[in-house]
């Protein structure tokens, strides 16, 4: 068994100005929103859900960009409602939100 039921990783990075990243689109707002709802549904730790600032996982142009594991779902947003729809469906009803899958 995984120590996490599911862990997020929001990819955060920086990179030098007008090259496309995912910190330029919002990533950091995202995870932090993310993260406090997590804490606030009392879902944070072992054996929950973790969520996680990660480097620059490689999707930039599919950015802002999250992964989820352990089932290794890869998703897009815009907005912080984005972010509550993947909570809802996807962490507490296990149901993939096809709209933001990438």
């Amino acid at each position: 068994m995984s120590y996490y039921r599911h862990h997020v990783f929001f990819c955060c990075n920086q990179r030098p100005e007008g090259e496309t990243c995912c910190a330029g689109q919002g990533a950091i707002a995202a995870q932090t929103y993310a993260k406090d709802r997590i804490r606030a549904l009392g879902l944070k730790g072992p054996g929950k859900v973790r969520i996680n600032k990660a480097g620059c996982l490689d999707r930039c142009d599919d950015g802002p960009i999250l992964v989820i594991y352990p089932e290794g779902v890869w998703y897009t947003y815009a907005c912080d409602e984005d972010i509550e729809e993947i909570i809802q469906e996807h962490i507490l009803n296990g149901r993939v939100v096809e709209r933001l899958k990438r």
